[in-house]
């Protein structure tokens, strides 16, 4: 989700693990999904010392820098 929205995103879909919530444990069990979400949103924020979610900048995101070739990669 902080990726998404560091990449300019307004909205994240979390459909999927929601709807595993709710299958195994019905709304307790959906509301425990997005309790987790919105914890681990906050604590991904904080991690980068971000303080609100409109706050968070598209710098936050690294390029993947390829890593070089390994012996096993050559083969």
């Amino acid at each position: 989700v902080l990726k998404a929205l560091a990449l300019g995103a307004r909205a994240a879909w979390v459909v999927r693990p929601v709807l595993w919530g709710l299958a195994l444990a019905g709304a307790d069990g959906a509301r425990t999904v997005i309790g987790r979400l919105v914890r681990e949103l906050a604590e991904e924020m904080a991690f980068a010392g971000v303080a609100g979610v409109d706050a968070i900048p598209a710098d936050l995101l690294v390029p993947r820098i390829p890593l070089p070739p390994t012996e096993e990669t050559r083969r």
